[in-house]
């Protein structure tokens, strides 16, 4: 396939203090890829290095054979960006927001403005002023500003940010549209449930440090293997005798009178001799599977996106 974004040992020094640390990964074209990770990991300033805002230390960004430092406007050509809520004048309309935008990137196409409209869905409104539109409208705009130039990648940070759960899916099914056109895109979002929805890839940055790429089938694969909800009568007593006689199992305390069991083989059989052996009462047994979130956790050790 096609790589739309390179990026080779990107590293961000500040004073002494490492940001983000030798990542390398990239970007199919037509995929959806999602950049996950805890607060503070560098997500931030790696999508800022991305898009020409901040210069690596080392390292360097290609996005369809340009490089960002060396040969940055024929880079920026490619992309469009959308940094959690994007810059609109309010007191302009959306269709004047967007001509205005067209004038400053020197792309003032009138038939592509109309289409552009169209795909994301503001027919009705583009002549409303922006302070009137609603959050999800807002986006919507700012998605067509970032797509006038016809780029090939979009780099998006948190794009949905506030908005309901109905504006939420608006905008993913609008994502995989542009997909369906060819269009690449790199999303940053702490909304992990919704980027399992849609992405085709992911990788995780936890401390600066890049943790894993791998597609959502390569972590169920892997990581994600079902979760063993056992409620007992003693779960103390059950978790230190299972702990102790399977060793090699990963066992949690769960909500209640339950133990949480990660499963790597067909382990049910062992446990529930083991317990039902040692006289543990078993009130109810449940197998549910892991979802983008759980797996997530792990890797980051409990932190949260």
């Amino acid at each position: 396939m096609t790589e739309v974004l390179k990026v080779n040992g990107l590293t961000k020094r500040i004073d002494q203090r490492t940001i983000v640390e030798d990542i390398s990964f990239s970007v199919q074209k037509g995929e959806i890829f999602g950049l996950l990770g805890p607060n503070g990991a560098g997500k931030t300033t790696t999508i800022r290095m991305l898009v020409g805002l901040a210069k690596p230390t080392a390292g360097t960004v290609q996005i369809c054979g340009h490089d960002v430092q060396t040969a940055r406007r024929f880079a920026m050509q490619e992309i469009g960006t959308i940094v959690e809520n994007p810059e609109l004048y309010p007191y302009l309309s959306g269709f004047e927001n967007l001509i205005q935008f067209a004038r400053l990137s020197g792309v003032v196409d009138m038939l592509r403005v109309a289409a552009i409209i169209r795909l994301v869905g503001l027919e009705e409104r583009i002549h409303d002023k922006v302070r009137r539109y609603s959050l999800g409208m807002r986006q919507r705009l700012g998605l067509a500003q970032a797509l006038l130039h016809d780029p090939s990648l979009l780099i998006l940070d948190e794009p949905t940010n506030g908005l309901d759960p109905s504006g939420i899916r608006e905008f993913r099914d609008l994502l995989l549209q542009l997909t369906k056109q060819g269009k690449s895109i790199l999303i940053s979002s702490h909304l992990l449930a919704e980027l399992e929805m849609m992405c085709d890839r992911v990788g995780v940055i936890n401390r600066g440090k890049w943790v894993t790429t791998a597609t959502l089938a390569d972590l169920r694969r892997g990581s994600m293997n079902d979760r063993l909800t056992i409620e007992v009568n003693a779960p103390e007593d059950a978790l230190r005798l299972l702990k102790s006689v399977h060793p090699e199992l990963q066992i949690f305390r769960g909500e209640g009178n339950e133990i949480d069991i990660l499963e790597y083989d067909d382990i049910l059989n062992h446990v529930l001799s083991t317990l039902i052996q040692n006289n543990v009462e078993i009130h109810n047994i449940d197998r549910k599977k892991q979802t983008l979130e759980d797996v997530f956790l792990q890797m980051t050790g409990g932190a949260t996106a």
